[in-house]
């Protein structure tokens, strides 16, 4: 029987099997091209799955004298000349390949051989793979002899499909380069669960096998001469190992984590190395170590980010470029003067200092958080409060460790430009953890500020000393209470639940951190954590990136506050801004139903339903405490302004008018060119003077090392979180899935 007979679609359509450890179906498929003018490099680029109809013999004979077929008969014979294979199309391991291109040697693949091939008919082999497909235990490959194929130049397809991925090897594919062809079977390799040795990989050939045992299986690639693209020249025998039953598996290297992850590291920077080590196993079937997923990342985000050691080298110029772009800005940056390496970063914007001593509340919060960058680091954060009471960014600090001389140089700092933008200081008060460092810092450089406690970290100190949230809530009750007598009274209900908590609270000056007894005016303000509260997603943003792009994704933050802030405040109508605004409503609604007695000019006498008060409109006190506390009329003051037709607002604190709303963020913060633009120094040109990474850094987690004390120990027996047996980890576990 002729071979083009054999090849009609309307009369055959034969299949080979080959044993295989994967219960799925692969195709074997080989089909004539309809149109026979194309080159082989136009016939590597076809699509796989297009289909043609052969009516005419002559299709298939124009096919056959092709010149892809040249081209893989003389290939596929030195590779078949190497291996010690015969030429004639049927060796022994199942492969199929092309026979010499005549008439006489395509004829012999006869209906007889190919079923031949395998010692069963078609009919029987088809139906006892279908039944064991249909059970999950098919063994099995399929090679299907049909016009409608997958490869127009290959007649040997070994296709893969596993894990929520197809894969798919063909005869004669092709691959941009080497690197896309070992990544490809690298890819199979992992999704059928079998582990491969490379035999040869250089720039023009790839040949691996498979490491099991007495398994046949080997591919061979190669390359196109005088183009750079690859293609599957032999898939020899199949499968007879069994495939691997652990989790591990040898070919997940960390450049194949690394080019798994990649896309969702570009969407979220942020993923985790172990939220990393579950999207894999949840794909691929197979776990790895962390650390294997954290180099992944790491190798990834070294793409993505650029160097570390590279910004460091240019902050001089990035100093000088935001002090020409923004004039009037404190950029900085120290170094140990022992070896060059970076210890200081310090930058506050013109806008903002302006803003913050033209306008804004005299309170300042002081701030820190820890960077989780390639080298240790911390921010420290100045910020005040604006007249809508938001938090209002005034200075960052990059430093390589928290010390006592990075906090003094930073408060240095502060104190410069605060001085340098205000003909009178105001008063200021300052809000921190108050510890060491920062205490001594502010002491130094603002003597006669107010220094008081965040209440937030009091709170935390308290909850992990005593574990009580109804103590902590009552500690929160008596910082926010306006006089004495009511802080007294939350003090004793604290003694009746616990006299320890009592007594740790009472040792700690109130002065410092509740209201009716702040010596400061803190405008209600009683913590300082805002990184924590209000800036949360800066840091998120910035942690982890090299020190340019860090304090840019700061500054592109500050840019867009200022914009819209200073829009929407363009809208504002009212004289306070809106929060004060509603507060002066409702204490005009409340006053109301004040009788109001005035003693003479400036202090009046008001009875409520509560009880009666004092007012002072001369020194703006109300015997409440709410009008000294908070700087805006409480009721009882509105009532008395109103009796002797006084304009409340004009009692109001002038950071809680709109006017100094607009001061505060008239001015704006200018961004800076593109680091490819700035100029460097002639000393840096030279080597001289360049700034050095920090001395730590922080890396992988570290090999433990065990000490001479610890050797003789009876080690604890290892647990595997798969099958809950002992003696192997969840990597090596071989219990069946």
């Amino acid at each position: 029987m002729a071979n083009d007979e054999l090849l009609k679609p309307e009369n055959h359509d034969f299949s080979f099997r080959q044993d295989h450890f994967t219960g799925i179906r692969h195709n074997y498929e080989v089909f004539p091209s309809h149109d026979y003018n194309y080159s082989f490099e136009q016939l590597l680029d076809i699509n796989l799955q297009i289909g043609v109809s052969c009516e005419d013999n002559d299709v298939w004979n124009q096919f056959q004298d092709n010149k892809v077929m040249d081209l893989h008969e003389s290939t596929i014979h030195n590779d078949q000349t190497k291996e010690g294979q015969g030429l004639d199309g049927n060796k022994d391991d199942g492969s199929l390949s092309f026979p010499d291109n005549d008439d006489s040697a395509t004829s012999e693949i006869d209906k007889t051989t190919v079923i031949g091939a395998t010692g069963a008919s078609h009919k029987q082999e088809s139906q006892e793979s279908d039944d064991k497909l249909e059970l999950g235990m098919s063994h099995s490959i399929e090679f299907s002899l049909k016009p409608d194929m997958a490869s127009p130049s290959s007649p040997q397809c070994w296709s893969i499909s596993g894990a929520g991925t197809e894969h798919e090897m063909v005869v004669g594919m092709a691959f941009s380069d080497a690197n896309a062809c070992r990544k490809a079977i690298k890819n199979a390799a992992i999704s059928l669960r079998f582990e491969m040795q490379t035999i040869k990989s250089d720039k023009t050939r790839f040949t691996a096998k498979c490491m099991g045992e007495g398994c046949p299986w080997r591919i061979h690639c190669a390359k196109v001469p005088n183009a750079p693209t690859f293609t599957v020249r032999t898939i020899h025998g199949s499968h007879t190992c069994g495939g691997i039953s652990r989790l591990g598996h040898q070919q997940a290297s960390v450049q194949w984590v690394a080019d798994v992850v990649a896309e969702k590291l570009k969407e979220n920077p942020h993923f985790k190395p172990k939220q990393i080590l579950e999207e894999i196993h949840r794909v691929h079937g197979i776990a790895l170590s962390y650390k294997q997923a954290w180099r992944g990342k790491e190798r990834i985000m070294a793409t993505l980010r650029g160097s570390f050691e590279e910004e460091y080298r240019l902050l001089p110029q990035y100093c000088d470029e935001i002090r020409r772009t923004n004039p009037g800005s404190t950029a900085v940056v120290h170094v140990n003067p022992i070896d060059g390496s970076f210890q200081h970063l310090y930058i506050s914007f013109q806008a903002s200092i302006s803003g913050f001593v033209n306008a804004c509340r005299p309170v300042i919060a002081l701030d820190k958080t820890s960077l989780t960058s390639k080298y240790q680091g911390t921010l420290l954060l100045a910020s005040g409060f604006d007249g809508d009471g938001a938090v209002f960014p005034l200075a960052f600090a990059i430093v390589n460790e928290e010390n006592d001389s990075n906090w003094h140089r930073f408060l240095s700092e502060l104190r410069k430009i605060l001085e340098a933008n205000s003909e009178n200081m105001p008063k200021l008060t300052i809000l921190s953890s108050r510890e060491r460092p920062i205490a001594d810092g502010v002491e130094a450089n603002f003597p006669t500020a107010f220094h008081g406690f965040c209440v937030h970290y009091l709170a935390e100190w308290l909850r992990k000393e005593f574990q009580s949230p109804i103590l902590v809530n009552l500690l929160w009750e008596a910082a926010h209470s306006l006089t004495v007598l009511e802080f007294k009274s939350i003090i004793n209900k604290i003694e009746q639940i616990s006299p320890e908590a009592s007594l740790w609270i009472q040792n700690i000056s109130p002065a410092l951190w509740a209201s009716s007894y702040s010596e400061g005016t803190r405008f209600g303000h009683l913590t300082a954590n805002v990184i924590t509260e209000s800036l949360s997603n800066w840091i998120q943003d910035t942690s982890g990136l090299p020190i340019i792009q860090m304090m840019e994704c700061i500054h592109c933050h500050l840019m867009n506050l200022f914009k819209e802030r200073r829009e929407t405040s363009s809208h504002w109508s009212d004289v306070l801004v809106p929060s004060a605004e509603t507060q002066m409503l409702s204490a005009i609604e409340q006053s109301r139903g004040h009788r109001v007695y005035r003693s003479n000019e400036a202090k009046f006498e008001v009875m409520t339903h509560e009880g009666n008060v004092v007012v002072d409109i001369e020194n703006h006190s109300c015997l409440c405490r709410r009008w000294q506390i908070y700087g805006f009329p409480c009721s009882h003051a509105v009532g008395a302004l109103l009796s002797c037709k006084e304009d409340v607002y004009k009692y109001t604190e002038s950071c809680y008018t709109v006017e100094n709303y607009r001061r505060s963020y008239a001015e704006t913060v200018e961004p800076v060119s593109d680091k490819v633009q700035w100029k460097e120094k002639d000393s840096e040109r030279d080597g001289e003077n360049i700034i050095r990474t920090p001395k730590v850094m922080r890396g992988a987690p570290r090999k433990r090392r065990i000490r001479a004390e610890d050797r003789d120990r009876v080690k604890r027996p290892v647990h595997c979180g798969r099958c809950n047996q002992l003696g192997h980890f969840r990597t090596t576990c071989t219990a069946p899935m």
